[in-house]
Protein backbone atom coordinates (compact mmCIF):
# COMPACT_ATOMS: atom_id res chain seq x y z
CA UNK A 1 0.00 0.00 0.00
CA UNK A 2 1.33 3.42 -0.79
CA UNK A 3 0.93 6.59 1.26
CA UNK A 4 -2.28 7.48 -0.58
CA UNK A 5 -4.15 4.50 0.89
CA UNK A 6 -4.60 2.63 -2.37
CA UNK A 7 -2.47 1.01 -5.04
CA UNK A 8 -2.90 0.09 -8.69
CA UNK A 9 -1.36 -2.95 -10.31
CA UNK A 10 -1.20 -2.72 -14.10
CA UNK A 11 1.12 -5.69 -14.62
CA UNK A 12 -1.44 -7.60 -16.69
CA UNK A 13 -2.03 -6.08 -20.13
CA UNK A 14 -5.83 -6.25 -19.94
CA UNK A 15 -6.51 -5.67 -16.23
CA UNK A 16 -6.08 -2.88 -13.70
CA UNK A 17 -6.15 -4.20 -10.13
CA UNK A 18 -7.00 -1.87 -7.26
CA UNK A 19 -6.10 -2.51 -3.63
CA UNK A 20 -6.67 -0.48 -0.50
CA UNK A 21 -9.29 2.14 0.26
CA UNK A 22 -11.56 3.99 -2.16
CA UNK A 23 -12.85 6.84 -0.03
CA UNK A 24 -13.36 10.59 0.26
CA UNK A 25 -9.74 10.81 1.39
CA UNK A 26 -8.39 8.99 -1.66
CA UNK A 27 -10.99 9.91 -4.30
CA UNK A 28 -9.04 12.55 -6.23
CA UNK A 29 -5.90 10.41 -6.41
CA UNK A 30 -7.88 7.26 -7.28
CA UNK A 31 -9.74 9.03 -10.08
CA UNK A 32 -6.53 10.44 -11.54
CA UNK A 33 -4.67 7.12 -11.28
CA UNK A 34 -7.48 5.01 -12.73
CA UNK A 35 -8.17 7.47 -15.53
CA UNK A 36 -4.49 7.47 -16.44
CA UNK A 37 -4.21 3.70 -16.28
CA UNK A 38 -7.11 3.16 -18.67
CA UNK A 39 -6.11 6.01 -20.99
CA UNK A 40 -2.55 4.68 -21.42
CA UNK A 41 -3.19 1.02 -22.00
CA UNK A 42 -5.49 -1.48 -23.47
CA UNK A 43 -7.00 -2.57 -20.17
CA UNK A 44 -10.56 -3.80 -20.47
CA UNK A 45 -11.05 -5.03 -16.90
CA UNK A 46 -11.06 -3.40 -13.47
CA UNK A 47 -10.41 -5.92 -10.68
CA UNK A 48 -11.59 -4.73 -7.27
CA UNK A 49 -10.89 -7.95 -5.31
CA UNK A 50 -8.29 -6.30 -3.05
CA UNK A 51 -10.34 -3.20 -2.20
CA UNK A 52 -10.51 -3.05 1.59
CA UNK A 53 -13.22 -0.42 1.90
CA UNK A 54 -15.29 1.84 -0.30
CA UNK A 55 -17.58 4.78 0.40
CA UNK A 56 -19.77 6.79 -1.96
CA UNK A 57 -16.79 8.79 -3.25
CA UNK A 58 -14.97 5.57 -4.11
CA UNK A 59 -18.02 4.27 -5.94
CA UNK A 60 -18.28 7.59 -7.79
CA UNK A 61 -14.65 7.21 -8.94
CA UNK A 62 -15.34 3.78 -10.37
CA UNK A 63 -18.47 5.04 -12.12
CA UNK A 64 -16.61 8.05 -13.55
CA UNK A 65 -13.87 5.84 -14.98
CA UNK A 66 -16.45 3.50 -16.51
CA UNK A 67 -18.30 6.45 -18.06
CA UNK A 68 -15.09 7.89 -19.54
CA UNK A 69 -14.12 4.51 -20.97
CA UNK A 70 -17.57 4.01 -22.45
CA UNK A 71 -17.54 7.49 -24.00
CA UNK A 72 -14.21 6.61 -25.63
CA UNK A 73 -15.74 3.35 -26.98
CA UNK A 74 -13.51 1.29 -24.68
CA UNK A 75 -15.94 -0.36 -22.28
CA UNK A 76 -14.46 -1.74 -19.07
CA UNK A 77 -15.71 -4.82 -17.24
CA UNK A 78 -15.67 -4.70 -13.43
CA UNK A 79 -14.50 -7.85 -11.66
CA UNK A 80 -14.78 -8.93 -8.01
CA UNK A 81 -16.91 -6.08 -6.69
CA UNK A 82 -16.55 -6.08 -2.88
CA UNK A 83 -19.72 -6.69 -0.87
CA UNK A 84 -19.70 -3.18 0.60
CA UNK A 85 -19.46 -1.57 -2.81
CA UNK A 86 -22.14 -3.87 -4.13
CA UNK A 87 -24.48 -2.89 -1.29
CA UNK A 88 -23.75 0.81 -1.77
CA UNK A 89 -24.38 0.53 -5.51
CA UNK A 90 -27.69 -1.21 -4.90
CA UNK A 91 -28.89 1.39 -2.40
CA UNK A 92 -27.79 4.13 -4.81
CA UNK A 93 -29.59 2.54 -7.76
CA UNK A 94 -26.43 2.14 -9.84
CA UNK A 95 -25.70 -1.57 -9.38
CA UNK A 96 -26.30 -2.28 -13.07
CA UNK A 97 -23.57 0.20 -14.02
CA UNK A 98 -20.88 -1.81 -12.26
CA UNK A 99 -22.26 -5.11 -13.52
CA UNK A 100 -23.00 -6.60 -10.11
Amino acid sequence: MDAKGFQLDCSLPDTVKVSGRLSFATAAAVLEALGGAFARGRATQLDLAAVESCDSAGLACVLAVLAEASAASRPVRVLNVPAGMHDLAQVSGVASLIAV
